[in-house]
């Protein structure tokens, strides 16, 4: 409730099941927009490595 003060009995709490790291696609030559796929430059290994990538601009 947007209305409702931190100690009202309606509060709504929301605990996420999981956490999910998207990367999104700024090139446009993903097939899978707008997500990346890394089209845009040779294949890595895995998400972490994707990660390091996109944070170091490469």
């Amino acid at each position: 409730m947007p209305n409702c003060t931190s100690g009202c009995a309606q509060s709504l709490i929301l605990y996420p099941e999981r956490e999910q790291r998207l990367l999104l696609c700024r090139c446009s030559r993903s097939a899978d927009l707008p997500y990346c796929d890394g089209s845009h430059s040779p294949p890595v290994s895995g998400l972490a490595d994707r990660w390091r990538r996109f944070f170091s601009g490469r």
